[in-house]
Formats: C-alpha cells, sequence, structure tokens
C-alpha cells in the first residue's frame, strides 16, 4: 500500500512522470496479455466450488486492502478476461486507470500506487475441474490432506482484522477455531460471535482444527470483525398532564 501521487499513460503505454513534476516514476504499464493462467487444485474442485471460493474472495477483499470500486472494476475485468473478451477487459482496466506492470490482473496497481493481487482461481478454472453430480448419497471431495506442525506444539498464527489491525495469535495446531477466536477475544476484547474467519477465501467454521487448515506460518488468516448495532433509544416518558387555570367568573 502506498501514497503515492497520481500519474497519467501515454500512447505508448507507459507511466510518465508524475504530475507534480517530482520526476518519480510509477513503472511501465502493459497491455493486458491473453495467456490464460494454468494451475491445479489441491483436490478436484467442481464448477460450484469454484463459484463459492470466488464469491467468497470478492465479497472479503475489498474489506481489507485498497480501493471497492478498483475491486469492482477488477472483478468485472476477469469475468470479461475468462470470457476472452480481452478488449472489454482492457477497456476496463483503462477506464479505472489501473496498472498493469506484467500485463496480468494477477498484480494491478491503481493511479494512487494501491496494490491489488488476483488469485488464479479468479480468472481460469482449475486444470483438474471434477464433474458436477446430483447423487445425493455421494459425498463432496474431501478437504486437502494438511501439513501442520505436531498436535499441541504452540505457534504465531497472523491474522489481519478489518479493523485494520495486524497482529500474531499463540495457539496450538490442536485448537479449534472456536477457541482461537477466544484467544483473540482475551488479546482484542471481540467477542467470538462478533468475528469471521476466512483463509484463502474460505470460510472457517468454528469446529474446525487447526492442523486441518493447512496453514503454513506465513500465510494470513482474515478476520471481518462485526460492529454491535446500536442500542435502541428508550422511549420516553409522555408528559405529566397540567392543571386547567382557573377562570375567575
Amino acid at each position: 500500500m502506498g501514497g503515492c501521487v497520481g500519474s497519467h499513460h501515454d500512447s505508448s503505454g507507459s507511466l510518465n512522470e508524475n504530475s507534480d513534476g517530482t520526476g518519480v516514476a510509477l513503472g511501465r504499464n502493459q497491455p493486458l496479455k491473453r495467456d490464460t493462467p494454468k494451475w491445479k487444485s489441491d483436490y478436484p474442485m467442481t464448477d460450484g466450488q469454484l463459484r463459492s471460493k470466488r464469491d467468497e474472495f470478492w465479497d472479503t477483499a475489498p474489506a481489507f486492502d485498497g480501493r471497492k470500486e478498483i475491486w469492482d472494476a477488477l472483478r468485472a475485468a476477469a469475468h470479461a478476461f475468462e470470457s476472452n473478451d480481452h478488449e472489454l477487459a482492457q477497456a476496463i482496466i483503462d477506464g479505472a486507470s489501473i496498472t498493469l506492470p506484467h500485463g496480468a490482473l494477477t498484480e494491478c496497481y491503481d493511479e494512487l500506487g494501491n496494490r491489488y493481487q488476483l488469485p488464479a482461481y479468479c480468472l481460469a478454472p482449475p486444470v483438474n475441474t471434477a464433474e458436477e453430480r446430483s447423487d445425493p448419497d455421494l459425498r463432496e471431495a474431501p478437504d486437502p490432506p494438511a501439513v501442520t506442525p505436531d498436535p499441541g506444539r504452540e505457534r504465531l498464527l497472523r491474522l489481519r482484522l478489518s479493523t485494520g489491525r495486524d497482529l500474531r495469535l499463540g495457539v496450538r495446531s490442536a485448537d479449534s477455531v472456536l477457541q482461537m477466536k477466544r484467544r483473540l477475544q482475551a488479546e482484542a476484547g471481540v467477542a467470538p460471535g462478533a468475528q469471521r474467519w476466512f483463509f484463502s477465501g474460505r470460510p472457517l467454521a468454528d469446529r474446525m482444527l487447526l492442523e486441518e487448515l493447512h496453514i503454513s506460518w506465513d500465510y494470513v488468516v482474515q478476520v471481518i470483525i462485526s460492529q454491535p448495532p446500536d442500542p435502541p433509544t428508550p422511549p420516553r416518558d409522555p408528559p405529566a398532564p397540567r392543571d386547567p387555570t382557573p377562570v375567575e367568573n
């Protein structure tokens, strides 16, 4: 995240010097490349699971970094890119003054210098897509295997709160998400019911264990803090009736 001043584009696609005459350049702006990212999911993913994963990312990303209008533009550009409408995607990017240093939506910047990163699953489906099955007796694809420290071993978990605060929380690999929420309550004074935890765009249920989540030590867990509603204003008592003023005969 930065506080760089605005810049403008020339016809060659590169960024000119800043308008205030400081001579500080923000870097080159490449046109959007047509190459589709190739990636493989840790487990076969259906179209429904992919849509759910994307929706979770787009719902949570604007709550932490960047500007919402830029995230909305990136979402529209990503949809056009996946539909092979590259001209529309480029027009959306240009209209929002988004800079692509490498010609890809995986890393881009707005005119203020804020950095935005889109995961590959928002731009293309995985190479190991699974077919949707309507049989209710068939179970969903299992979660990816977890690779975590020894059970019960204490570690520091990186958290990024929607309030703008980053912290490291001491947890154990055998802790459940609810237990970690209670640890955060003791650390930051936020009730567990007001916390929503997300990792890699996926919501974390209270019953999940840390050792099952496959969270590396340098990964960040996003925590959205819900603001409690304002208490209702108690109704005021009606004024007491006043005695009528006696009138002399």
